[in-house]
């Protein structure tokens, strides 16, 4: 039986980090215990390869990784302790099929309501409207029922608002999802509007992807504070 070769290992090992978020930023961060990490992922590299790994070799694939994943820029950083996360319960959300009609309703929504919370995303196939729950009659009934692809009214809306330098600088939007991920929260859905990010999540999850948010921009102000 032919052996392992070390670049199958690597890559095998660089397959299972890339699944687990917590092990990216501990190794990003540089507190990452190899030798513990090394055995949570033995047995999984043991089985993707269908061999025996000693660990030796993962802590080896461990070490040539662990530069490939770092930190946040200082402009990253910046942006996020100067960013403010609020949060507004009590949320709608409604998808659509996309159609000429279904487009003009969302249009004429849209005019009729520019004071209220009402924010829409749209993909090739479908669109998708977050509002007060307030609103949900009076949205719902622009629509067929042949039209609705998902219907509900159990979320929040975990609002961040961000300095304008986030427009121009990459990689800060996937700091924000990262810190809800790890808390093992799902994003039901997120719009983009110039330098708020908002994020929906279920009402029962609303409480740990706020602090993950309010810690991770807490800790960026601590940082910049001890630097002064």
């Amino acid at each position: 039986m032919k052996s392992v070769t070390p670049g199958a290992i690597i890559a095998a090992v660089r397959d299972e980090i890339s699944y687990d978020l917590s092990i990216q930023d501990a190794l990003a961060r540089d507190y990452a215990n190899i030798s513990a990490i090394s055995r949570l992922l033995q047995p999984r590299i043991k089985e993707r390869l269908g061999k025996e790994v000693n660990s030796e070799s993962v802590i080896t694939s461990l070490k040539r990784l662990r530069g490939t994943y770092t930190p946040a820029s200082e402009e990253i950083r910046a942006i996020i302790a100067d960013s403010v996360v609020n949060v507004r319960t009590d949320v709608s959300k409604i998808s659509v099929e996309k159609t000429r009609k279904t487009l003009e309703a969302v249009g004429s929504l849209l005019a009729s309501h520019q004071h209220d919370f009402l924010h829409v995303s749209e993909s090739i196939s479908s669109i998708t409207l977050i509002f007060d729950q307030k609103l949900h009659k009076k949205v719902r009934s622009n629509f067929a029922d042949s039209v609705i692809l998902e219907e509900g009214d159990d979320y929040a809306a975990i609002i961040v608002q961000s300095p304008q330098a986030i427009r121009n600088t990459p990689g800060c939007l996937i700091n924000f999802y990262n810190q809800i991920a790890r808390r093992h929260v799902n994003i039901e859905d997120t719009v983009s509007c110039h330098t708020d990010t908002i994020i929906i999540v279920r009402m029962r999850e609303v409480g740990k992807a706020f602090t993950s948010l309010t810690d991770l921009i807490s800790e960026e102000r601590k940082r910049i504070e001890r630097r002064r």
